[in-house]
Formats: C-alpha cells, sequence, structure tokens
C-alpha cells in the first residue's frame, strides 16, 4: 500500500536536542546533589517525558516526590534556554518537509514533549508550518512506548497505518513505532535524516 503519510519523532531525529534534555534535566536535579549518567541516560531515560523520568528516579535512586514539581518547572525552564540559544533552522529538514510536500504526503510530529516545547523547537527550525499534525505528551492519555501518540497522529490525518511511515532513533520511541502498526524507519540521529533515507521507502 502506497504511503501517505511520514511521522516523526522531534528529539534526536528532528532537532538534535537530546543533550539539551540530558543537560536540563541534570541541571535542575543538581539543584538537589542528584545526577543521571549519559550511559543510564541514553540506555533507558531518553525519550521519556520529564514526568516519568523522575518517577523513574524516586524508584531507583529515592528522588524525594516532593521535589517533582520543582525539579519538572526547573527543567522546563533550562530546556527553553537552551532551545532559544541552539535551536536553529536546518537545510536538510527543511529541504526534505518541502519535497514530501511536493508529492503530496502529510506531515506529522509525534513527540514525548510538552506541547510548548515541541512547538517552540518547531518553530525555530522552520518547520513548524509544514506540520499537518503535531502531538505532544499533553494530547494523549499514554507516552512512548504506548503507540497512542502515532494512533492519534494516524487517526487525526485520516490514513492507516500500513499508509504510515515512522522516523524514529529512541528505544522507547521505536517500540511506539513498532506497536503502531506503521511502517518504522530506524535512525541513530538527526544526520541521518534527510530526504534520501525516505526516498526508498516512498517509491511505489
Amino acid at each position: 500500500m502506497m504511503i501517505k503519510a511520514v511521522l516523526f519523532d522531534l528529539d534526536g531525529v528532528l532537532v538534535d536536542a537530546t543533550e539539551w534534555h540530558y543537560e536540563a534535566l541534570n541541571k535542575a536535579l543538581g539543584l538537589f546533589g542528584y545526577t543521571i549518567n549519559r550511559t543510564r541516560h541514553l540506555d533507558f531515560y531518553n525519550g521519556l517525558p520529564t514526568r516519568v523520568k523522575l518517577r523513574e528516579l524516586t524508584n531507583e535512586f529515592g528522588l524525594p516526590e516532593s521535589l517533582h514539581q520543582f525539579i519538572y518547572e526547573m527543567k522546563q525552564i533550562y530546556t527553553t534556554d537552551y532551545i532559544q540559544r541552539l535551536c536553529r533552522p536546518d537545510f536538510q529538514k527543511q529541504l526534505m518537509f518541502k519535497n514530501l510536500k511536493k508529492v503530496g504526503l502529510k506531515i506529522g510530529v509525534c513527540s514525548n514533549s510538552i506541547r510548548e516545547t515541541l512547538e517552540l523547537m518547531l518553530k525555530r527550525s522552520d518547520l513548524f508550518e509544514s506540520c499537518d499534525v503535531i502531538i505532544s505528551n499533553q494530547d494523549v492519555k499514554k507516552n512512548k512506548p504506548h503507540p497512542e501518540m502515532y494512533l492519534t497522529g494516524m487517526a487525526q490525518l485520516g490514513i492507516k497505518p500500513e499508509e504510515t511511515l515512522i522516523v524514529e532513533d529512541s528505544p522507547h520511541g521505536i517500540e511506539a513505532a513498532q506497536a503502531s502498526g506503521g511502517k518504522v524507519v530506524i535512525v541513530k540521529g538527526v544526520h541521518d535524516v534527510h530526504i534520501g533515507l525516505l526516498e526508498k521507502y516512498l517509491t511505489p
């Protein structure tokens, strides 16, 4: 069946923001003497919503639940600062979106980020106006690795899973994409994501 839409993760796929999230969370945790080492973050925490990360930190390291809200708010402040300073348009991503639109494909972004962060990154990347659907962790009941986010995106676009190409990089995102029934393209990072990568999947 022909592909009618491409759904992208955000962090590590369209925007090289994985490090920003890692640094922002550690900066907030550091106010209370906690930290996540890089290996553990990449192996487990990467791609999870901040509130889920905090719950897991409580289970793993005994982070007091009373600190969750303050750390969450500080993490968002630090993340916004990183985005404002470092997020810039990427010509390869802009070209990819332009070419996808040119051949009549719908474009969606499904991210475990909050909507404010998601929209800010897309606007700073000059990709926001090209998106037909944007799904944040605030738009679903179950975040990745549950497939609800991708299934919601498909439903809003009026397409079937077999008509959908999904581009993902993190283990939780890959699990969600595969569970949705869409055709999944796994990448290692933003530098792998360009129109050349997708062409072989889009050719009838």
